[in-house]
């Protein structure tokens, strides 16, 4: 996750402080990086030869949401644009522009609530292969809420980090949790081929930590078991992703 860590160094240089108080129930950047990686995922379309993805995104905030980036919004969408397209790159996803990020108002959300809307527009210019997918695409609301309900919660400052043992390594855990996968954006990144690009993920919920399935082509085990969805976890439980096999265990 070295990218991501490099992102959220170089927005907190943006402004002066700006990072320098711990964001409490507002809209994390990076929170924002990875869902907007998500979404070109999972908005991808296939055309005669090549893999295309959106290549303009909306971010809906909340008002007080809004208010935080005032002063570097445009710093910050540029930040993130040039972090799609790096991903883009290393996906081989083709992109009919560079990525546009813009920020929006939207008075029903919450303070912690995001949307994000995909699209991909063609240039009119552009005699291209690349499909469209029209003025308007589909938004998807992401929240910070259940984050922020598990920090509060007694049993989570009981609970502490997890770690994930996985070919001869050690990752660690903390209350954001983190994504398991073959593409390099992911917390654990895993060589087996037989393992989707964003597989599963692993995060606190409820007091407990639980694994669940992004919709992965092979599923997810639980000590040999496929689950459907979520399932907790404990200290010594085994998760099955593909060939590769996760040990869990907590601090």
């Amino acid at each position: 996750m070295s990218v991501l860590r490099n992102l959220e160094s170089k927005l907190a240089g943006l402004v002066e402080g700006t990072f320098s108080r711990a964001f409490k129930s507002e809209v994390r950047p990076v929170e924002i990086a990875r869902k907007l990686t998500r979404e070109m995922e999972e908005n991808k379309v296939q055309s005669l030869s090549r893999t295309y993805a959106p290549n303009e995104y909306a971010v809906w905030l909340s008002p007080d949401d809004r208010k935080q980036f005032e002063g570097y919004e445009d710093d910050l969408a540029t930040e993130l644009s040039g972090y799609l397209l790096e991903h883009a790159r290393r996906e081989r996803i083709a992109l009919v522009t560079s990525p546009k990020i813009s920020f929006r108002t939207d008075d029903r959300l919450r303070l912690g609530e995001f949307g994000i809307q995909a699209r991909l527009v063609r240039p009119s210019e552009d005699a291209s292969e690349a499909p469209s997918q029209g003025d308007e695409g589909h938004t998807m609301v992401y929240t910070a809420s259940e984050r922020l309900s598990e920090q509060l919660r007694e049993p989570d400052h009981r609970r502490g980090a997890a770690r994930l043992r996985y070919e001869g390594k050690t990752a660690v855990l903390r209350s954001s949790g983190g994504v398991i996968g073959r593409s390099r954006d992911c917390d654990v990144v895993l060589s087996d081929q037989n393992v989707s690009r964003r597989h599963a993920e692993v995060r606190p919920s409820g007091g407990k930590w639980i694994v669940k399935d992004l919709g992965s082509t092979n599923g997810v085990k639980v000590n040999g078991r496929r689950i459907q969805g979520a399932q907790s976890l404990k200290p010594g439980d085994t998760i099955e992703l593909g060939t590769s096999t996760i040990g869990f265990d907590q601090d």
